[in-house]
């Protein structure tokens, strides 16, 4: 960022989806502890992280799931979905962009 640019414009340029406010009628979804859930994951999408709270969708072994980092001023809260196979879970993280689960 330049000297010249305010926060709010950089914020402007984020690359990354945002999460809106869910619809009245959207899916809860079951959050858990955080834990190694899966050997070897890696995150495959994300949402911007200028938001408090942050959702990946986490692939390994032909599995995956959805973690939600809340990013806390004294450190993050981590929690993540179980995991199920990937189509589905791709498609869990779709609803989750179009605010129909969170």
């Amino acid at each position: 960022m330049t000297p010249r640019e305010t926060f709010s414009t950089a914020l402007d340029r984020c690359l990354s989806p945002h999460v809106a406010m869910p619809q009245s009628s959207h899916v809860r979804l079951e959050w858990y502890p955080s834990g190694l859930r899966l050997h070897r994951t890696r995150v495959i999408a994300w949402t911007c992280h200028c938001r408090a709270t942050v959702y990946e969708l986490c692939s390994g072994g032909g599995q995956a799931f959805v973690r939600r980092i809340l990013q806390l001023e004294d450190g993050h809260e981590i929690q993540e979905t179980a995991p199920s196979p990937l189509k589905e879970d791709w498609a869990l993280w779709m609803a989750l962009l179009s605010e129909a689960a969170r």
